[in-house]
């Protein structure tokens, strides 16, 4: 089963190389016999006009939108709008507090010395 699927992914991922591999491998017929530019070879087409048909085939084959059907695509802007309800800022007033507390500890602690480190002498 996983083999299958292995193919199966392979050969859509191959689908767009294949043309390419055609005209690698067919390069010598292309070039004499299809190439739409044979009586120019100042162009040196080489048949790369073959390979751009075939890939146009390809790539037309996997779009299977036809230009008869094309599908229009229009885009809307929509905005929305809520309208807010208005509120207003209190002021609040606190009381300063002018005299600090002297029973708050936040665990900090600072040692208070007057005395200078000297370091000893040799």
């Amino acid at each position: 089963m996983k083999r299958a699927i292995v193919i199966v992914v392979f050969l859509f991922v191959m689908k767009p190389i294949l043309p390419v591999l055609e005209y690698v491998f067919n390069y010598d017929y292309i070039v004499k016999e299809l190439c739409e530019n044979k009586a120019k070879p100042e162009m040196k087409c080489n048949g790369k006009c073959h390979l751009v048909k075939e890939l146009a085939k390809v790539s037309e084959s996997d779009n299977p939108v036809s230009q008869d059907k094309k599908t229009s695509h229009a885009e809307f802007e929509i905005l929305f709008l809520e309208k807010s309800v208005s509120f207003e800022i209190a002021n609040l007033n606190f009381p300063i507090q002018k005299k600090i507390k002297t029973n708050y500890s936040d665990l900090y602690f600072y040692e208070n010395t007057i005395a200078v480190f000297h370091p000893p002498t040799v």
